[in-house]
C-alpha cells in the first residue's frame, strides 16, 4: 500500500489523498504561529517499481510563488545522494500545484525541497570540528525549544570573522556551506586556511535556527519569527538565538560577517550587501565590491550582474543582520544567496545545486576573505 508519512527530523507535509500512484495529493504545512510555508520533506512508502504522480497543492499562497517555475524536486532513495526529479508548475490548477513524477526503484523514497541537513548531522559537524586543532567550541544560549546554539572558534588572528547560517531553517545549503567552509578552515594542511588562522579568529555558528530546522520550517523559529527582521531588537521571548549570537559579537566584535542564504527564485549564487545603512563609508563599500570580484574570480558558480535590487541611502532594514552589523561595527558584511534551483549559468541535469557545490562554494568564500583581509 503507497503511504506518506514525515514525522521525523525536518519533515513537513500534509496528506490531502492517496487513490494510488497517479493520484497523491499534498499540501505544505505552515510554519508554526505563522503564515510562511515553502519548505517539504516527506518519505513516500510501497511504491517500487510504480510510476507515481504526486501533486502539492495550494502553492500560489505560499512564501515565494516565484521559486516553483523550473524548480526539480529532490528525491534520494538513501538519504545521502540526492537527485533532481521531474517536475513541473501550474498556477492556474488548484491554487498552484506542483507535479513531480517518480518510479521508485526501492521500496522507499525520500523527496524533499532541499537535500535535508538534520539535526543529527549538525551535532556530528560540531563534534567532528571540535576535535581538530586548535579549534575551540561553545554553547552561546539557547533556542525556545531548548536547543544549543552551537559556536565554534578557529584561528587566533587579530583580525574578527563572524560565519552564520539558517537563520531561515528551510535554507538547508546554507549548512552545506557552512561544512564545507570549515572543513577546509579546521584543515592543518591546507595553506589558505594555514593563513587564514594567522589573520583572523573566526566565529561560526553553523545553525542559528535548530528549532525550525527540526520542525521541517521555511523561515522562522518556534514563535514563528523570522530571525532576520530581530537584529534591532532581540528578546529572549521572541528571539534568543539572535539575542545570544549579537551579544558575543558585541563581546569579540566584527571586521567581516557572512550570513549565509538559499533564494527561492533566483536561480544564481550572488551577494546582498549593506548599500542603504545610515553612516555607510567609501572603504566598506571597496571591500564589498572588492570581495564580489574576487569571488566571481576564483568561482564560475559566483556572479555579480544578477541579484536584489541596491537599497537606496538610508533606506536599508537594521532590522536584519547584514545591515545592522555593518552598521554597528563599521565592518564588511554580506549575505551569500545560493538557488533551490539550478546554477542557471553552470547547469547540472542530474544534480541541480546540490549540497557537493554548496561546500565547495564554502571553500571558495574562505579563499576571498584571505585575499581581503589585509584591507579589513
Amino acid at each position: 500500500m503507497i503511504s506518506i508519512d514525515s514525522a521525523f527530523d525536518s519533515g513537513n507535509i500534509q496528506v490531502e489523498r492517496i487513490a494510488g500512484p497517479h493520484e497523491i495529493v499534498l499540501t505544505i504545512g505552515k510554519d508554526a504561529h505563522s503564515d510562511f510555508y515553502q519548505w517539504f520533506h516527506f518519505r513516500l512508502s510501497g511504491a517500487k517499481d510504480q510510476r507515481c504522480i504526486i501533486r502539492i497543492i495550494d502553492l500560489n499562497n505560499c512564501a515565494y510563488p516565484g521559486g516553483w517555475p523550473s524548480y526539480r524536486a529532490c528525491v534520494s532513495v538513501d538519504r545521502q545522494t540526492w537527485r533532481r526529479a521531474p517536475t513541473s508548475f501550474d498556477a492556474k490548477s488548484a491554487n498552484g500545484t506542483l507535479t513531480i513524477e517518480v518510479t521508485p526503484s526501492v521500496d522507499q523514497l525520500w523527496l524533499a525541497y532541499f537535500a535535508p541537513y538534520s539535526l543529527e548531522r549538525h551535532l556530528d559537524l560540531i563534534a567532528r570540528t571540535a576535535t581538530r586543532p586548535g579549534v575551540r567550541a561553545d554553547v552561546l544560549g539557547h533556542s525556545l525549544d531548548g536547543r544549543a546554539i552551537d559556536r565554534l572558534v578557529v584561528g587566533d588572528g587579530p583580525k574578527t570573522v563572524w560565519l552564520y547560517a539558517r537563520q531561515h531553517p528551510g535554507e538547508s545549503m546554507a549548512e552545506w556551506w557552512m561544512e564545507g567552509a570549515l572543513e577546509r578552515l579546521a584543515d592543518p594542511y591546507d595553506p589558505v586556511a594555514r593563513l587564514l588562522r594567522q589573520q583572523a579568529t573566526f566565529h561560526i555558528v553553523p545553525n542559528m535556527n535548530p528549532d525550525g530546522s527540526f520542525r521541517g520550517h521555511l523561515r522562522t523559529n518556534a514563535a514563528g519569527v523570522n530571525l532576520n527582521r530581530e537584529w534591532n531588537a532581540p528578546s529572549a521571548e521572541k528571539s534568543p538565538e539572535v539575542l545570544c549570537v549579537l551579544g558575543a559579537m558585541d563581546k569579540a566584535g566584527c571586521h567581516l560577517a557572512m550570513d549565509v542564504h538559499g533564494d527561492e527564485a533566483i536561480p544564481q549564487v550572488f551577494i546582498a550587501g549593506f548599500e542603504g545603512i545610515p553612516s555607510i563609508t567609501p572603504k566598506q563599500l571597496a571591500l564589498l565590491a572588492d570581495y564580489k570580484a574576487r569571488l566571481a574570480r576564483i568561482t564560475p558558480d559566483f556572479q555579480t550582474a544578477k541579484g536584489y535590487p541596491v537599497a537606496r541611502p538610508g533606506t536599508a532594514n537594521l532590522a536584519m543582520s547584514t545591515n545592522q552589523l555593518a552598521e554597528r561595527f563599521g565592518c564588511l558584511a554580506m549575505t551569500l544567496e545560493m538557488p533551490f534551483k539550478d546554477n542557471d549559468d553552470l547547469p547540472c541535469a542530474e544534480f541541480g545545486w546540490s549540497p557537493q557545490r554548496s561546500m565547495q562554494l564554502g571553500r571558495d568564500c574562505l579563499a576571498a576573505i584571505m585575499e581581503v583581509m589585509p584591507d579589513l
